[in-house]
């Protein structure tokens, strides 16, 4: 049997096994209940730690704009989230007449687990992982569909114009920075020559948000937008669309949706710090695999909390900017840190600079910053000029002149 500090979900699963098989039940029967078992643990875990994230984002926002939060249900407010609960639960159902049921109910569904599926395959230690596929990376990507899909149900589903409205903002802006997304996540996945998330953890002996921040960051835009959180938060902009696609929602089909982004915002974060900040890696991670797990949580919250404050200080942007900034900004440059990063490090392995020594990756990491800082200068300048570019000034015909009444002075 492994040892627990080693290994604890061997461990554990190891004695579970023994015990079924005692019972009598075929190894194949055993096999799949455990299989079960880890499944739930991961989506009622991270269903669980909603609780405290929303508490947590609350409060932190609360101190970021100056003012208390939840301070008045239990200490320091900790048990106002279960007061949430308890009224969401409560609550009447409400469905629209003239809805489509199938999409309009589908959706909240589907919006929890497009985040629970990415939890399957984030690896929390080099063995702690739900399942290790070799193609973990375009699992995220494919799964991260599942979220921008339910927007969409339930904009389309609701038969309310404010919904449709928000369900055609997603369609624009969530499709739109898929594009930048999936570029900036090949460069990590060059640089570690694997799709598999374990593996480009563990080829990151200097992270990759020092080798390649140009990608990290515009990763971690898109990420933002990804997960509809503010400043780009128009698919459910209260003051103009009610409250976008989740308008015709109440009870806990709305209460689904708030779960969903909460853990969806946690969880880009835990992404971030898996794919640039070298996830669980850290003194002694690989001997005590639960040290990882506290390495990943550390680095995930730290991201977590630039997220949460971008949240409570940069006002929603409007649409058209939205596009803009994907379409005229991001994209660009995500292809342009594609192929830095391609030719540099193709570069440096004609040059006999490819080798796997503690010298030759950090010489390679500081040849690959320059690069890249180099860029990002560039095109700091580049976007500086344009903003001072005055637009040419379009002439037109003439507003047609608008005739008064004439109203006739009776005598």
């Amino acid at each position: 049997m492994p040892n627990f500090w080693q290994d604890p979900i061997g461990f554990i699963a190891a004695w579970l096994h023994s015990v079924l098989t005692g019972w009598g039940l075929p190894t194949e029967v055993v096999d799949f209940l455990l299989a079960l078992l880890g499944a739930g643990v991961i989506a009622l875990g991270a269903m669980l730690f909603v609780i405290f994230l929303i508490w947590y984002e609350r409060k932190l926002i609360g101190r970021i704009q100056d003012r208390l939060g939840p301070n008045r249900v239990g200490p320091y407010g900790i048990f106002q989230p279960f007061a949430d609960m308890l009224k969401i639960f409560t609550k009447e159902y409400i469905t629209p007449e003239g809805a489509d049921l199938v999409p309009y109910n589908l959706a909240p569904i589907l919006a929890v687990a497009a985040v629970l599926l990415i939890w399957a395959v984030i690896p929390f230690a080099h063995n702690i992982v739900g399942v290790d596929l070799p193609v973990g990376l375009l699992f995220v990507i494919a799964a991260g569909g599942f979220g921008e899909l339910a927007i969409m149900l339930a904009g389309w589903g609701s038969n309310n114009k404010y919904a449709l409205l928000g369900g055609f903002r997603a369609v624009a802006m969530l499709i739109s920075y898929e594009v930048p997304m999936i570029f900036t996540m090949l460069v990590p996945a060059m640089m570690a020559n694997s799709l598999n998330l374990n593996d480009i953890v563990r080829a990151q002996t200097v992270p990759f948000l020092l080798t390649a921040p140009l990608a990290a960051i515009i990763f971690f835009i898109t990420q933002v937008a990804e997960a509809a959180r503010s400043p780009f938060d128009v698919v459910e902009a209260d003051s103009e669309l009610v409250a976008g696609f989740m308008t015709e929602y109440a009870g806990l089909k709305f209460g689904m949706f708030y779960v969903a982004e909460f853990l969806h915002a946690f969880t880009i974060s835990m992404l971030f710090s898996v794919l640039f900040l070298a996830g669980w890696r850290g003194p002694g991670a690989e001997q005590f695999p639960l040290l990882g797990v506290l390495y990943l949580f550390i680095k995930t919250f730290v991201v977590y909390f630039i997220v949460i404050l971008l949240r409570g200080s940069l006002p929603r942007f409007r649409i058209d900017q939205t596009l803009d900034l994907s379409w005229k900004v991001l994209t660009p440059l995500s292809l342009v840190a594609v192929f830095l990063n391609a030719l540099v490090l193709k570069a440096l392995v004609e040059a006999g600079l490819g080798g796997d020594s503690l010298g030759a990756q950090l010489l390679r990491a500081v040849i690959l910053l320059a690069a890249n800082v180099g860029v990002i200068w560039l095109s700091g300048q580049l976007m500086g000029q344009a903003t001072l570019r005055e637009r040419p000034v379009v002439s037109g015909p003439r507003p047609l002149a608008v005739s008064r009444p004439v109203v006739e002075q009776q005598e």
